[in-house]
């Protein structure tokens, strides 16, 4: 009986080990936006009315927006527009005057606090 509650045991508690080592992994949108992975970095975009919202989290942690920085252009068609992303407190970055229409591409550019790159395209839903 001992050695069958310690197999019991041990099994549940690996299993909890594997769960939370996981428990990332999967990004999914926590503003209601949509979500790029790009290697361990996500990004997840938000068209908000005058402008647009952009979440950066390192494998489903939020990354603080103070020392990030980039741009994203949106294509409507053949029109192309530009904005500075700025952070905005928390894990927050946003292009103030964007506006993105549904089906328009967004091609977002974020330059880390360490100089890496992360690019993602979006389209708007």
């Amino acid at each position: 009986m001992m050695k069958k509650s310690l197999s019991v045991l041990l099994a549940v508690s690996a299993a909890l080990a594997l769960s939370t080592a996981h428990s990332h992994g999967t990004p999914t949108p926590n503003h209601g936006g949509i979500v790029q992975a790009v290697g361990d970095t996500w990004l997840e975009l938000v068209p908000a009315s005058g402008k647009i919202e952009l979440y950066v989290e390192d494998d489903g942690d939020p990354m603080p927006s103070a020392g990030l920085s980039g741009h994203v252009s949106i294509q409507n068609g053949s029109a192309r527009t530009d904005y500075v992303l700025k952070p905005a407190g928390g894990n927050k970055l946003e292009a103030v005057g964007a506006q993105a229409a549904k089906g328009a591409k967004v091609i977002a550019l974020v330059v880390l606090a360490d100089k890496t790159k992360v690019p993602a395209t979006f389209v708007v839903k």
